[in-house]
């Protein structure tokens, strides 16, 4: 079986003939057929197997998620990335998350760590409709600010201690943007779509050119997953004097 199951709901790649053994197990009590990504908004198509609606909230490392799996993405192979950015953040840290989805980092953080302050982006109205009821959910809403609209219209500069970079696609051309709003001495986690041959080069040249001089320390190099063939997603950590 091809799938994954998100809350209550098995997200499958292929149409299956054993509904009733898939109904069978834990937690499933819906099931639909994922189909292609497409569009800026990277939205699902999907097909309804059983039950009536896609909509669900996913429990992970003691966070609660409400999306709609029919609208939103959830990658279970960012799970660990998501664990490791909850351990990083040191007490009292502003943290700004540029693309912030539904609070896929800003959410654990949240939770698990000490920030003074998330401010968490999103240009996407569905995502940050969910971003703002998962920050109800999870009671952190004295820690983290939804924004709603282009992270690069985010105005403060040289104030953050952490900017997260959580998406891939042309993530790069957003890296200026980053460099503004990380203070001296902050971090940058970037993430990117790389070729193999490329994977631990390009992206971290890439941050020192858009640095422009600026003294750049590589901290990490990270593969988070295989994300098609020869292509990995893999993650920087890079702090920026």
């Amino acid at each position: 079986m091809k799938g994954k199951v998100i809350g209550d709901i098995l997200v499958l790649k292929n149409e299956p003939n054993n509904l009733q053994e898939l109904l069978d197990l834990p937690e499933v009590k819906r099931i639909v057929k994922l189909g292609r990504i497409s569009g800026p908004k990277r939205e699902p198509e999907v097909k309804i197997l059983v039950g009536d609606n896609t909509e669900t909230i996913h429990r992970e490392n003691h966070c609660f998620f409400k999306l709609d799996v029919a609208k939103i993405m959830w990658s279970k192979g960012n799970t660990g990335e998501r664990k490791r950015m909850a351990n990083l953040v040191e007490d009292g840290e502003i943290i700004v998350d540029m693309f912030a989805g539904i609070g896929y980092f800003s959410i654990p953080i949240a939770v698990h760590s000490n920030p003074a302050k998330i401010y968490s982006l999103e240009i996407n109205p569905v995502s940050y409709g969910y971003l703002s009821e998962n920050i109800v959910l999870n009671k952190v809403g004295d820690v983290i600010e939804p924004i709603l609209g282009d992270c690069r219209e985010f105005a403060p500069k040289n104030f953050a201690d952490r900017v997260l970079m959580g998406y891939i696609g042309n993530t790069h051309e957003y890296l200026d943007k980053a460099l503004d709003i990380v203070k001296p001495g902050g971090i940058i986690h970037y993430h990117e779509s790389v070729p193999d041959n490329l994977k631990f080069e390009r992206p971290p040249q890439r941050i020192i050119d858009a640095a422009g001089g600026r003294n750049v320390e590589i901290l990490n190099k990270r593969i988070i997953k295989k994300y098609s063939p020869g292509v990995y997603h893999v993650v920087i950590d890079a702090l920026i004097e």
